[in-house]
């Protein structure tokens, strides 16, 4: 079963995730489905696991925030199932935090997505306008 820890249950100054370069948000699901993805990550990231169906976002933005306040993490990166409507909450949250905490010049951040079992990065524009179903029917609309 699952072995990663959950983002929602460590302490924010968990040894887990203490002296790390970067941060992994990450899909529980992947794991299971998936392992062979989050192999490339856990040298250099310390690797958390959210389900959006079962944790609510604003929960997890909540500790993720806290987490954020107290280490000095160069890079964040998330890592979600593609075309989860759960998962795209993740994306979501991350830019939410980022504006709140105002990180943008601080920390780096990656949005990567798991499709057909390759991961792809998106854009932070991408995630940003995807939240905008009228910008995203615009867009297609152009095609």
């Amino acid at each position: 079963m699952y072995r990663l820890p959950k983002l929602i249950d460590i302490n924010a100054k968990s040894k887990l995730i203490r002296n790390r370069e970067s941060l992994l948000i990450l899909s529980r699901c992947i794991e299971l489905e998936h392992p062979e993805v989050i192999e490339g990550f856990k040298d250099k990231c310390a690797v958390l696991t959210v389900c959006p169906e079962e944790e609510h976002i604003n929960h997890v933005g909540f500790k993720l925030a806290g987490i954020l306040a107290r280490d000095n993490y160069k890079e964040i990166i998330v890592l979600s199932v593609d075309g989860s409507m759960h998962c795209v909450q993740l994306h979501f949250m991350v830019e939410e935090i980022f504006k709140i905490m105002d990180l943008d010049s601080k920390v780096k951040r990656r949005h990567l997505v798991l499709t057909k079992g390759k991961v792809i990065e998106v854009s932070k524009n991408c995630v940003k306008n995807a939240r905008f179903l009228s910008r995203v029917d615009k867009l297609l609309k152009m095609r």
